[in-house]
């Protein structure tokens, strides 16, 4: 047998290779992690967490209007950017210190620095050969920003996180979950903000009726939506930004955040001279069991650019390390993910879209409501609520739910668990809903919204 200096070595130590390191050194597997920039990944450093804490932060302002409404008096406030990134930093610090605690009580070895591939079995860092049975590539993705006159002007939801000082005015080009997202805290902070999208609506993939309601929402609360358009060029105007649009108009604003995707991080660590197969988009091509055309390498994440999202990451990680070490494959379920965007208001969402459903099935049922939350009937805003579920006519089986509307994203996460389940609407109708509440919602739908 051959003899390696471990078993297992991960590349990227964000959620999905930090959860195999792990779990596989839980099994006896020997396993060193190696990360060049910071435990966590993307999540923990520039997207799922210090974006949720920016959430947080943007939604006191309406919270402190909503006040009066139920009786209280709140003074001039005022809001701080610097006190909220020191803030922001010192819990991330905090969670660095827990993820190396984990892998170091795990007995994962660390290793710091760029990851390149020697061959099928070797990793360089820093000049250090390590040899392993097998190799597990979990790099992520990072944002992309197009080439383009004042390409340097512009800055990423990576940069967002560090901003010295929060502009007056922001363009946000895209029309993804990111752009939405950062929209919405950028104005709840008090940003003007404009969203530039070259589709004809928000957030494609999603269901009709969220795309409508929210981007109303949206533009109710001041969020300015530029759609079917297009930055050809930005500008620099001296203490400002211009952005030239594909009709030749110009808008002036103090930074351009790009949110239109993201790239797979598969280059310039020895991909190539190995051979691994990458897509068209530069994502890492892998089998059903997450290996790549090369035996001894997997890979799993972002990097692969299926579905990118962090608990589908981790979940990969676990089938992967239960296939190779436990001998128990569990296949990752990518047909009932539930999903979220922290928009305002939120967006939670699990299973097919209506034209999903309609292509899949000849007859379902639409069973959709809007309402006014009960806590806005006294605080004065005029933000609403939707919910809607898809019913498959016949089998009775539910095989959709969308909501837009508050913790909506708490309350999907719980209907996730009964769309795997195989839940009915009957199932649903029988349960006892708990009042007064959004949720109860869902068991009390009664009347359908069929569109023949």
């Amino acid at each position: 047998m051959t003899q390696y200096d471990y078993d297992l070595f991960v590349i990227g130590a964000g959620s999905g290779g930090v959860r195999a390191a792990r779990m596989a050194s839980g099994h006896g597997v020997r396993v060193a992690i190696a990360e060049e920039r910071y435990l966590g990944g993307t999540c923990v450093n520039v997207g799922c967490v210090p974006k949720k804490l920016f959430v947080y932060a943007s939604q006191f302002q309406d919270q402190f209007d909503a006040a009066a409404g139920f009786g209280w008096t709140v003074g001039k406030s005022t809001f701080n950017w610097s006190s909220l990134i020191a803030n922001k930093n010192q819990e991330i610090e905090r969670l660095h210190a827990v993820y190396n605690n984990l892998l170091q009580k795990s007995g994962v070895r660390i290793i710091n620095g760029r990851a390149n591939l020697l061959d099928a079995h070797t990793v360089v860092v820093a000049g250090t050969e390590y040899s392993a049975e097998r190799i597990i590539i979990a790099t992520g993705g990072w944002p992309s920003v197009p080439d383009m006159p004042g390409k340097q002007y512009t800055v990423t939801s990576n940069e967002m996180f560090f901003l010295d000082q929060l502009p007056k005015r922001i363009i946000i080009v895209g029309g993804g979950y990111i752009a939405v997202e950062f929209a919405c805290i950028l104005h709840g902070l008090g940003v003007n903000t404009t969203i530039c999208h070259r589709g004809d609506k928000l957030l494609r993939g999603f269901d009709e009726d969220i795309r409508d309601f929210l981007a109303h929402e949206m533009t109710s609360k001041g969020i300015k939506l530029l759609l079917n358009t297009d930055i050809e060029a930005i500008e620099s105007t001296g203490n400002c930004f211009a952005a030239r649009l594909i009709d030749g108009s110009k808008v002036s604003t103090d930074l351009v955040m790009y949110a239109t995707g993201r790239t797979p991080n598969s280059t310039g660590f020895g991909l190539e001279a190995l051979g691994i197969e990458l897509d068209d988009e530069g994502a890492i091509k892998v089998n059903d069991d997450y290996q790549t055309n090369v035996p001894s390498i997997y890979a799993l994440g972002d990097v692969t650019n299926r579905v990118n999202l962090t608990p589908v990451a981790i979940a990969e990680g676990i089938a992967l390390i239960n296939k190779l070490y436990v001998n128990q494959p569990r296949p990752v379920d990518y047909d009932h993910i539930p999903t979220a965007v922290f928009s305002q208001p939120p967006i939670g969402t699990v299973g097919l879209t209506e034209a999903q459903a309609r292509e899949k099935y000849p007859d379902i049922d639409i069973y959709l409501t809007r309402f006014t939350p009960m806590k806005n009937t006294l605080s004065g805003m005029d933000e609403r609520t939707l919910m809607k579920m898809i019913v498959v006519r016949g089998t009775d089986r539910v095989v959709g739910m969308h909501m837009v509307g508050p913790d909506a994203p708490e309350i999907i996460q719980g209907m996730a668990v009964a769309i795997r389940a195989g839940a009915t609407k009957a199932v649903f109708d029988s349960t006892i809903g708990i009042h007064p509440t959004a949720a109860e919602e869902f068991v009390t739908l009664r009347e359908t919204n069929s569109k023949l």
